[in-house]
């Protein structure tokens, strides 16, 4: 009974997302970096598709989904282009197929942190301007760590070297109106999997960037 309670979708999914996080950072700082750095693509979409499984089927969820991706992909399209939002910056290879400039893989990162930091600030949080305040904060936490990581996997560079005011500013411009749509579709995913995806990428980025600066790369 107790083996059947164990193997639920839920604890399923968030086995997965601990195993190819934390094999990746391993593979990353100990082994084949390149190998494991290639790998973030199938990374992100299984991350996706498990939010999704554990995400309650709606149209109005369907939209939303839409709704982030495109919105990532054409505000990362005026900014790669035209600098526009982020400051001046370009994509590396290491996160597959690109639009306009722009990986796809993106555009699908947008949607999974609207998701995951919308859940956690729902979670502590009632008030609708409260909660897409708290999850632009969150997702601006995230960004803070990824920024000087970025450069090193081959993700993004910015052509100033640093990512500047500018690109958080653009981050927080973009994302809270994202965020007070995800609070009025009234999302419902199911189980702490969101939890476990914002540990674990705020925990990704942040032992790479402690290495990185151990290293004095």
């Amino acid at each position: 009974m107790l083996q059947t309670s164990l193997l639920t979708k839920q604890n399923a999914a968030i086995g997965l997302i601990w195993l190819f996080h934390v094999s990746g950072l391993i593979g990353i700082i100990y082994s084949n970096a390149s190998w494991f750095i290639k790998g973030t693509p199938v990374n992100l979409l299984l991350s996706f598709a498990l939010l999704l499984i554990n995400t309650e089927w709606s149209k109005k969820m369907g939209s939303l989904v839409l709704l982030c991706f495109t919105t990532g992909m054409l505000a990362e399209i005026l900014g790669v282009r035209y600098g526009f939002i982020f400051g001046e910056y370009s994509y590396g290879n290491a996160l597959g197929t690109k639009v306009m400039e722009v990986p796809l893989m993106i555009g699908v990162n947008w949607c999974i942190l609207i998701f995951i930091t919308g859940f956690i600030a729902q979670f502590f949080l009632k008030k609708l301007w409260s909660k897409a305040l708290l999850g632009t904060a969150l997702m601006l936490t995230l960004d803070l760590v990824m920024e000087p990581v970025a450069p090193v996997l081959d993700f993004w560079t910015f052509n100033t070297g640093l990512a500047s005011f500018h690109n958080y500013f653009g981050w927080a411009l973009v994302a809270f109106p994202l965020q007070l749509v995800f609070h009025k579709v009234k999302i419902n995913i199911e189980g702490p999997f969101p939890f476990h995806l914002f540990i674990l990428q705020f925990l990704f980025f942040t032992i790479l960037l402690l290495k990185i600066n151990s290293l004095g790369i």
